[in-house]
């Protein structure tokens, strides 16, 4: 009888622990499978620059400003020159827009943070997802309602390879290559195959 109440007080601890022990893995585990995901990242940046003001109240197009979007595989940060374009004629005053016209007339440069970041085995060309017409919103999210950027998506490889899977409009047989037109046939398609983004 005793040799029973000794075992039923060692099995409730023990099974506890077990439960413990696969809560921690399941939350290790979980927490494993987010590295590199940077989802909901925003930092603080040296100028508070409102996308929402910009791209959202005054409705200015996102390739404006990124105009590289186009032609390159960065969009990049766009020179304070551009924003001194709008700047210079506006009596709208404010600190963050002192702090950037005092970094103009001091030539310095703004050391904004990166906030959209891949892995260095990723290969990602804007301009060949901006030619294809896919909106700058898909990715980076409704920029034009943010005040502070953040990472909206994941970007992970799953997250890009859906977006591709439900684009790609590659012909299935010999029988629809030839029904495409010329015109059809040069326009630019997602990749599916893993030297589109790893080569």
């Amino acid at each position: 009888m005793q040799s029973r109440l000794i075992g039923l007080r060692l099995g409730r601890p023990l099974v506890l622990g077990v439960i413990a022990l696969a809560l921690a893995g399941g939350t290790g585990a979980w927490q494993m499978s987010r590295i590199g995901i940077h989802q909901g990242y925003s930092p603080e940046q040296p100028i508070a620059f409102p996308h929402k003001i910009h791209a959202g109240d005054n409705k200015i197009p996102c390739l404006y400003c990124h105009y590289a979007a186009r032609t390159s595989r960065h969009a990049g940060i766009p020179p304070a020159s551009v924003c001194m374009n709008c700047h210079n004629i506006l009596e709208k005053q404010t600190a963050e827009i002192e702090k950037l016209k005092e970094a103009v007339q001091q030539q310095r440069p703004i050391r904004w943070v990166k906030v959209h970041n891949i892995q260095d085995f990723v290969y990602f060309n804007h301009s060949q997802h901006v030619l294809s017409g896919v909106a700058c919103q898909r990715c980076h999210g409704p920029v034009e309602k943010m005040t502070r950027i953040e990472q909206y998506a994941p970007l992970t490889m799953g997250w890009c390879l859906e977006c591709h899977r439900e684009h790609a409009h590659l012909p299935t047989n010999d029988f629809e290559r030839a029904a495409l037109s010329i015109k059809q046939r040069q326009q630019p398609t997602a990749g599916l195959d893993c030297a589109s983004c790893h080569y």
